[in-house]
């Protein structure tokens, strides 16, 4: 099985673009399939740079219904005529970050389009994705093949992570907290080996893993999958009480852990430091595992 971060918020050794958001290409002995596409066709551009022909890309899972995971979905579908798109039908909902009352102004800043008000910025997909004609919409767990299987976290095991807080779902002109149900992970079973991908883990790694034990028995081989840890500014005591108690109880699960993206470089440090060996940090264009 060969697992390559096409992109994600660090640079690799290959000299591939990084940009907030998150693509993985694998190939298995029956598929060739990406879980999310980024932020933008920049996705693209880093796959040729590696060599990686996205038109022969049988299947695209996408994770959940945010704009950085799914950017290059359009571009893709351009140069890939037979590919089937799998999401959550939750996904397409109008997702939104609370930027807080010192957010800018209406209007686009940045490329993030606020709603009035100023306050909320959209951060979910293009509608044009679901209308494409390409996409299977799942309401739930779904069995694609006897390789690759979504699973969604029906009831948390532990707390959504501090860092959801400001992630919203707008009704009319009602904000309400978001549930992250419109968040599935990929299984790929293959080779002897069992491998759990998840975007950014907004439902929580630890529920993640726990969900994966009550439907498949037993603990991933390999999980990658950004931890959704990050903050634009420094952690308050209990946050970073957070991250460490999280990466404690991330060694019990008998999983070789990847992290990257929402994970951010300084919780990674300091979970690195508890989890030694048993995690490691994918980078823009970096391979994962073959």
């Amino acid at each position: 099985m060969r697992i390559i971060c096409l992109i994600e918020n660090t640079e690799g050794a290959s000299g591939c673009t990084a940009a907030h958001g998150l693509s993985f290409y694998v190939e298995t002995p029956k598929h060739k399939l990406l879980l999310d596409l980024g932020p933008s066709d920049e996705t693209l551009r880093n796959a040729g740079r590696l060599g990686i022909d996205l038109s022969k890309v049988d299947t695209v899972v996408l994770s959940h219904g945010h704009y950085d995971h799914s950017g290059g979905i359009l571009s893709f579908l351009e140069i890939n005529r037979n590919a089937k798109v799998y999401m959550q039908r939750s996904a397409t909902k109008a997702y939104y970050a609370d930027d807080g009352e010192d957010a800018p102004g209406n209007g686009t800043v940045t490329g993030a389009v606020y709603a009035p008000g100023g306050r909320y910025r959209y951060i979910g997909i293009d509608p044009r994705i679901a209308e494409s004609g390409r996409v299977t919409f799942a309401e739930g767990d779904l069995t694609i093949d006897e390789e690759l299987s979504v699973f969604t976290v029906r009831n948390r095991s532990h707390s959504l992570p501090f860092s959801n807080k400001n992630l919203l779902l707008r009704t009319g002109d009602t904000y309400i907290r978001d549930d992250f149900r419109h968040e599935h992970c990929l299984v790929i079973s293959a080779e002897g080996k069992h491998v759990l991908l998840s975007g950014c883990a907004h439902n929580g790694i630890l529920s993640i893993l726990d969900a994966y034990r009550e439907r498949y028995g037993s603990d991933p081989d390999i999980a990658i999958s950004g931890f959704h840890l990050m903050k634009k500014t420094p952690y308050s005591e209990a946050e970073l009480s957070e991250v460490l108690s999280t990466a404690r109880k991330l060694k019990s699960y008998r999983t070789k852990l990847v992290t990257c993206h929402c994970t951010g470089v300084p919780a990674y440090e300091a979970m690195k430091e508890i989890l030694g060996e048993q995690l490691s940090y994918a980078h823009a264009g970096d391979t994962v595992t073959e």
